[in-house]
């Protein structure tokens, strides 16, 4: 897709930038979760200010198409709704709730990321990250599958204890604080694999959530994947209306 904007319209040059992003956002890379071109080099290459730029920008972002970080950059907003929220490791979550857990799987490997997870850490296709999957659950069997990925600059090697709380051995041993976490909460089917994991029937409904984990200085270090039967865990929201 080209960007550009036509300097000679009567149209605003603000409005045609707001259109042009709108458009932008559209683009499979964009909704895949590839962040948008930074703002200097998008401001020069359509020829505008980058206070014209960051109208059009800021706009999107208070519809809630558009989320912005600091030292991270913009990117689409794909969730259907959104809140911010206290949250907890899952460990943390459990001890609250007062339910003994049970590790039943752990694995550890090196892969290639697929491009959600590339774009998420804004890393080339060839560099390989670290994968952690757990399953989990109460002693007489499991209930959520883990699927983490974490960004090679934290420095993991691997042959970390994760039976330690995981955000303990980030804080602890790379000096990574766990800081901000957004999240994407779905409904959806059991495929074979999963529900092999959980012991479901293949279609069984299952709860998918998408947690994105930035440190103190809002840069990416976790994305996280946790699959939970639907028939135990209720995941609960509490919110208080601002006056």
């Amino acid at each position: 897709m080209t960007f550009a904007i036509d300097h000679k319209s009567p149209v605003p040059l603000h409005i045609q930038t707001e259109d042009l992003l709108r458009k932008i956002i559209k683009q499979p890379q964009y909704q895949k979760g590839k962040h948008l071109p930074n703002e200097i080099e998008l401001a020069r290459t359509l020829n505008i200010s980058r206070g014209t730029l960051r109208q059009a920008i800021n706009k999107l972002v208070y519809e809630g198409l558009l989320t912005r970080k600091k030292g991270v950059g913009t990117k689409v907003n794909n969730m259907v709704s959104s809140r911010a929220l206290n949250w907890l490791s899952f460990s943390q979550e459990m001890a609250v709730r007062g339910i003994p857990i049970k590790n039943f799987e752990t694995h550890l490997s090196w892969v290639k990321p697929e491009e959600s997870v590339r774009n998420f850490f804004d890393i080339k296709g060839n560099r390989k990250v670290l994968k952690l999957e757990k399953l989990r659950g109460r002693p007489e069997g499991p209930f959520v599958y883990f699927v983490s990925y974490f960004h090679p600059r934290i420095g993991l090697t691997g042959e970390e204890d994760f039976k330690r709380p995981l955000y303990e051995i980030l804080e602890s041993d790379y000096q990574v604080v766990a800081d901000l976490s957004q999240e994407e909460i779905s409904a959806r089917a059991a495929d074979k694999f999963l529900a092999g994991k959980l012991q479901l029937d293949t279609g069984s409904p299952i709860l998918c959530r998408k947690r994105f984990v930035f440190d103190q200085a809002e840069r990416p270090i976790e994305y996280n994947l946790g699959f939970y039967r639907a028939d135990s865990f209720v995941y609960t929201i509490e919110s208080r209306r601002e006056q």
